[in-house]
């Protein structure tokens, strides 16, 4: 891990030195340094990540993919989310609109007595292993992420900002950013707040998230592919995942239309396995929302946006109980 942590290192000192550091002058963002040389840390992972994606997971998809590819528009979609994601935009604007916030709430709870917890200090010469602390926080941030996807499908305000991403009928690689951004927010406000409360370090925090990432763009390829018997019970597979999409089974339950659904594990399948949400049934369904493909009482489909912002805009009316 050290040698790959330098070479990581030595690449975002290049890189910044290069490239961000002059661009960060010429605006007259001086003062603004040190943050900048830490978000070109996040921009080389995304870089790294898209490198990745395009020699690894496309040619997968093309040598076994899980249905014909009929709608390229939505895929080119799709990779505008993934670029504002993986190339630090979405973070860029999180930095300077929510950073005060962050601080501030943290703050008040180490003020209350809520110090930060650090998980790789309750075992002494075993939890501070490298390795070892990355896979326990790893483990417990998979658990968190379990909760807010439960969440996401439980309450119908939520819903209402994830179906965006459940309406993907053409998923592919691409496909693990297409979120609302509000939703977005959501999401990394509570897994940073949990990684600082625990002790995650900013290193492995982005280890945690780059790797994270990687497996959920393995996960939503357009790729017909399982783990086996074993291997599915251990990481969430191609196919696992494709489930959760399925109309009428991944996003429902207990009856039509019923918020809930299977296959919520991000990485790990345990918490689906444990709660029972689990479903390892080998299929390979369509993949999208029932009311995009069933018309309602009055013959109407729900219309979830082609292009990025009819995506958002539409995703804020559902919000509120008008889309």
């Amino acid at each position: 891990m050290t040698w790959l942590s330098d070479l990581f290192a030595n690449c975002q000192q290049w890189l910044f030195e290069s490239a961000v550091q002059p661009l960060v002058y010429a605006v007259g963002l001086g003062g603004w340094v040190e943050d900048a040389f830490d978000a070109t840390g996040w921009l080389l992972v995304g870089l790294i990540q898209i490198a990745l994606l395009i020699a690894i997971i496309g040619p997968l998809q093309r040598w076994r993919p899980a249905e014909p590819v009929v709608d390229r528009r939505a895929i080119r979609t799709d990779v505008v989310y993934t670029l504002i994601h993986r190339l630090g935009l979405f973070r860029l604007v999180m930095f300077f609109a929510l950073q005060p916030l962050f601080d501030d709430g943290l703050g008040l709870l180490r003020g209350a007595g809520w110090g930060t917890l650090h998980l790789d200090e309750l075992w002494p010469g075993v939890t501070d292993v490298p390795w070892v602390a990355l896979a326990m926080y790893l483990v417990v941030l998979d658990f968190v992420e379990y909760l807010i996807h439960r969440g996401q499908h439980r309450f119908d305000w939520w819903w209402g900002l994830h179906s965006l991403h459940h309406s993907q009928r053409q998923m592919t690689m691409w496909s693990d950013n297409r979120n609302h951004l509000l939703d977005d927010v959501i999401h990394d406000t509570i897994i940073v707040l949990v990684a600082q409360l625990i002790g995650v370090a900013p290193g492995q925090f982005i280890a945690i998230v780059a790797f994270t990432q990687l497996s959920e763009s393995l996960q939503h390829a357009n790729l017909r592919l399982g783990f086996g018997a074993i291997g599915e019970r251990l990481w969430v597979s191609p196919r696992f995942h494709r489930v959760h999409h399925s109309i009428g089974i991944g996003h429902e339950s207990a009856g039509p239309q019923t918020l809930g659904g299977h296959n919520f594990g991000v990485l790990l399948p345990w918490w689906d396995m444990l709660f029972r949400t689990v479903n390892f049934a080998p299929r390979y369904d369509p993949t999208g929302i029932r009311d995009q493909v069933e018309p309602d009482a009055q013959g109407r489909l729900r219309d979830y946006g082609r292009g990025f912002w009819s995506q958002q805009w539409r995703g804020l009316q559902r919000l509120v109980g008008r889309g």
